[in-house]
Order: C-alpha cells, then structure tokens, then sequence
C-alpha cells in the first residue's frame, strides 16, 4: 500500500513543479519579448546566452540594449516581487489558518509603506545603509504592524480568533493608508514620485533595484522553507503543534518576520502591490492540496509568472500609456476575495 501510494503521489507533484516552471517560463519569454519593438524568442535567447555564459552576439547593439537592459531586468523584478508576496501570503495563510490572510489584508503593506514613504518624504538615508535604507526602513515597519496587529487582536479577544486577526489587519490597513494620505496632503514637490511609488510599478527600475531586492528575497524565502514542516504541524492547531514537539511561539515568530522580511522588501521597491498573496497561494492550495513543502515553492513560482505576466498587460494593455501594476493585481484580485469571503460565509466559518 505504502509503494502504490507513493507511485501515484510523485507524478502529480513532478506535473505540478513542471507545469508552474513552464508558466514561468512562458511568462518571463512573454514579458520580455512583448512590448514597441517585438523581440523574437531565439533573438532573446541568444542575448540571454551573451550576457550570462559569454557566448558570440549577432544581433544589433539596440535590441541588446533594449532586453538586457530594460526588460529583462524589469522581468526579473517581477518575478522576485511576485514570489515575495506569494510565498509570504502562504505562509501567512497557514500559520493563521484562513485562506484570506494575506500581507495586504493584514496590513504588512500598508505598514511597509508607511516606513518606506517616510523614507521618501523626510529623505532620509543611513550611511551605513546607503541604497538599503528605502527597503530596510519598510521591512522594520512592517515587522512592527504584523506585531502591532497580533497585540492589537489579542486585546479585544483573548483568544485570538483568526477573524478578529483579519479585522484587525483592516483596521491597521485603513489607519495606515490615512497616515499616508495625510502625509501626501502634506508633500510638495515629491508628490508626483510619492504617488507614482504608491500606486505599484516596476517600470524603469532596472538591475540594481533586482540587486535590492534580491538578498532580501533569499533570505525571507529560505527562512519560510526551512519551515514547512512546522507550518504543516500548526496548519492543525496550536495545541496538536506543540505536541508533536514544535516551539509555537518561536516558530510563530520566525515567519512573521520572514513574511515581513519578504513583504517590506517587495513594497519598498515597488510599492503597493496588493492580492498577489491571496489569490495565488489559494489557487495552489485548491490544486496540489496544503503541504506546505510543496504549496510554498510552487506558490513562489506561480506567483512570480503571475506578477510578470499582469505587468505585462499593464504595459500593454493601453499602450503607450502604462497602467499601474497594482491595478491590474487588484482587478484581478478583489473579486477572487469576494469569492473565497462568500464560501466561507456559506460555510459558516466567518460570522
């Protein structure tokens, strides 16, 4: 019984793993070859080739310029937003059992934001920082409102019952955005910059906010696989964790802070993205079920081709003017929360 069970299992976790890198890949080929110019699929991987393993380039310095240089790299950013958010939405979901946790609806965003637009406003830049200051800045204030939220519920209930926590993070949310708002009521000249990094773009941003982004990413994603397991363990309880030997609250801690590691960084760079960690974790979940071995990685590449692809049509769609990014994920979004909200309603679990 063991082996046939464990025969019919690996097929559809390899189809599962397969089928997400190919939309990937699909995606990113997509993203960068889509645009003014059309670039040729062979033509962009023989660029790729020139750039990464050294090999002969015939093909014009323009077009070089054009994919290595401007899309490729804002493909890149994407994908690492997409993954952040997706993966840290997982993780979110199934440390507080509710399929509509998410760092937009628990406010982790809007907490990033407020820490990154005071950056922005008060031009503030830490010398042994530098460049890091922007992200470092919107990964400490979004630590501090996943924990302000978390006292915050077990104030008003003891118990804190998972919908109180997401009450709680719409709560933290709406204040915060009203902070934000009062801020930009308050900005002169910045205000343009201010409200363009607000509404969500990943245009024009180009290697070194890859670079930014990038040790942040590892570290958040590394943190949240590693674990999996005790994710799996508390997806049932806290009580049934703590019996089969899991330190709740360490753990408990640990991927708070990698989820907001994760978040604060992706927003710092590229503003307020919001669903992308609702809807792509809740999709993973109804296909390849709520392992979280297998639900955070492939939440992480369903979610960066998701983010390349809705940039895509954010570019595109009206072009040449370009919508913000944020849009397009919310459009999408927000009716899929509408959705999950009314299932769970039916199903009595939200009161």
């Amino acid at each position: 019984m063991r082996k046939r069970s464990t025969r019919k299992f690996l097929p559809n976790k390899i189809t599962a793993y397969g089928a997400a890198l190919l939309f990937l890949l699909a995606a990113a080929f997509t993203g960068t070859a889509a645009g003014t110019i059309h670039v040729p699929f062979r033509d962009i991987a023989a660029i790729l080739a020139h750039h990464i393993i050294g090999t002969g380039l015939d093909l014009d310095a323009s077009v070089d310029n054009i994919v290595w240089k401007i899309r490729f790299p804002r493909v890149v950013l994407a994908g690492l937003i997409g993954a952040s958010l997706a993966i840290a939405g997982a993780a979110f979901q199934g440390l507080l059992r509710n399929p509509l946790a998410d760092p937009y609806t628990l406010g982790v965003s809007s907490g990033a934001s407020v820490g990154a637009v005071l950056i922005l406003f008060f031009h503030v830049s830490i010398p042994f920082l530098g460049g890091f200051t922007l992200p470092a800045a919107s990964v400490i204030a979004a630590i501090f409102t996943i924990f302000g939220v978390l006292l915050f519920a077990r104030a008003v209930e003891r118990s804190m019952k998972l919908e109180t926590i997401i009450l709680t993070g719409i709560i933290f949310s709406s204040f915060l955005g009203s902070f934000i708002s009062l801020m930009i009521a308050l900005t002169g000249e910045e205000l343009r910059q201010i409200i363009n990094w607000l509404l969500g773009s990943v245009s024009m941003r180009g290697w070194p906010y890859v670079q930014l982004l990038l040790p942040f990413f590892v570290t958040g994603a590394c943190m949240l696989m590693y674990m999996a397991p005790e994710l799996n363990a508390m997806s049932f309880g806290e009580e049934k964790a703590k019996h089969l030997g899991v330190n709740v609250q360490r753990k408990k801690m640990l991927v708070l802070v990698a989820g907001s590691i994760l978040t604060g960084a992706a927003v710092a760079v590229s503003g307020t993205i919001g669903f992308v960690g609702l809807v792509v974790p809740h999709l993973i979940r109804l296909l390849v079920g709520p392992d979280h071995r297998h639900l955070l990685p492939l939440s992480m590449i369903a979610g960066a081709g998701f983010l390349i692809l809705a940039d895509l049509t954010a570019r595109t769609i009206i072009s040449p003017t370009e919508l913000p990014i944020g849009v397009i994920t919310s459009l999408i979004g927000a009716p899929v929360f509408a959705v999950i909200l009314l299932n769970k309603k039916q199903k009595g679990s939200v009161t």
